[in-house]
């Protein structure tokens, strides 16, 4: 399904989801130009009589527990908020968390996009600030900015433990929906363990496919790419990222309410410590068949396999006796018709494991014990 971005452009990205449904970056909203007065309350359909003493129009005190919950929200948003940046990549906005008093900022890699130079609005100041690209990692889609000159009192976020993320777990979702910057919405973790393929390109991705992504309820939009999934105790346990649209909404699509997704804070922080200590990543953690490939289509072209084109040096596949015409067809007892099937297989598993790789190799099927190497 479609969502705008700054400039009207849509795109359509398409995760490991329910069929029908497709998830969309959301990154790329322009400010907002004004607003607008809030609607009048509608009438009762069932009439009542005014009431006949003023004490009869106080509300009641919500209960205890309430206002508990309440608080919560305001002490959570009080740490948390003033963490939360506002990012203009000069075409798209999207949103940022600062990740140390030094001024590193870790956002999605999509918002970035290929600029290398941001203007960046901080809770302490009115005027945005310079930050440029210590590093982008479009393979989760993830990427670090720096200030050029850190203002006194920025403070990084705490980021949490992915690990402890239970469903059913109140969140909130902090960041820049449609250019409105500084914006809380709530909700709760609806699933944890998704795997979700954006597309690439026009669709406004970067074609990562990213596993254990953070399922939740939390209305994300575009603007909210880069910032903060919340838990209320006050840590970050996920970046909002992607935002699953229903083509058969809307004619062309629009956004299917209550169901987004966002990158683990595990998978942010061995990202974000990389590219900050050696300005880029060198141990994705990520698992590699060791080839290039290319999607074969079948007589009624539909895609049948992933063929390889070539093997890496050194690579699993190679050593496991794959070679150039080779089409797999299953990885560790999956089916793989194309790439993107390949890299979702693929994003589930570890480096150094040992899977069987069926492939076919002329008129044979063939099987190969394959140690997976590292994207």
């Amino acid at each position: 399904m479609d969502a705008s971005h700054s400039r009207g452009r849509s795109h359509r990205l398409l995760p490991t989801l329910a069929a029908g449904l497709c998830a969309a970056a959301l990154a790329g909203c322009s400010a907002a130009s004004g607003t607008s007065a809030a609607p009048a309350a509608p009438l009762a359909t069932r009439g009542t009589t005014a009431p006949s003493t003023p004490a009869a129009t106080e509300r009641a005190a919500p209960p205890r527990a309430a206002n508990d919950l309440q608080t919560d929200y305001e002490n959570t948003i009080g740490k948390v908020l003033p963490s939360v940046v506002q990012i203009d990549a000069g075409d798209s906005l999207g949103s940022g968390i600062v990740y140390d008093g030094a001024g590193h900022i870790v956002t999605n890699a999509h918002v970035v996009g290929s600029k290398k130079t941001f203007k960046v609005t901080v809770a302490t100041r009115e005027q945005p600030l310079t930050a440029r690209l210590v590093s982008s990692f479009p393979q989760q889609d993830l990427a670090v900015i720096k200030l050029d000159s850190a203002p006194k009192g920025l403070k990084g976020a705490v980021f949490g433990d992915s690990s402890k993320v239970a469903v059913g777990q109140i969140v909130l979702a902090m960041g820049s929906p449609l250019g409105l910057s500084s914006s809380v919405t709530q909700g709760i973790v609806s699933a944890v363990g998704r795997t979700v393929s954006e597309g690439e390109g026009q669709s406004g991705g970067t074609g990562a496919t990213i596993a254990n992504m953070v399922q939740t309820s939390a209305a994300i939009n575009p603007g909210n790419s880069g910032g903060a999934l919340v838990d209320l105790d006050s840590e970050v346990i996920g970046i909002p990222t992607l935002a699953a649209t229903d083509p058969q909404i809307g004619g062309g699509g629009s956004a299917a309410p209550g169901i987004g997704f966002a990158i683990p804070a595990s998978t942010v922080k061995t990202v974000a410590d990389q590219i900050i200590k050696n300005g880029k990543v060198t141990h994705s953690g990520r698992a590699a068949l060791g080839i290039t490939g290319r999607t074969v289509l079948g007589p009624d072209l539909r895609p049948t396999g992933v063929a390889v084109v070539s093997t890496t040096r050194g690579g699993g596949a190679k050593a496991a006796g794959l070679k150039a015409g080779d089409i797999v067809v299953k990885v560790g007892g999956r089916r793989v018709t194309d790439i993107a099937s390949l890299s979702e297989v693929l994003a589930g598993d570890k480096p150094g494991r040992r899977v069987a790789v069926t492939y076919l190799r002329g008129d044979a099927t063939k099987t190969a014990q394959v140690k997976l190497g590292e994207m």
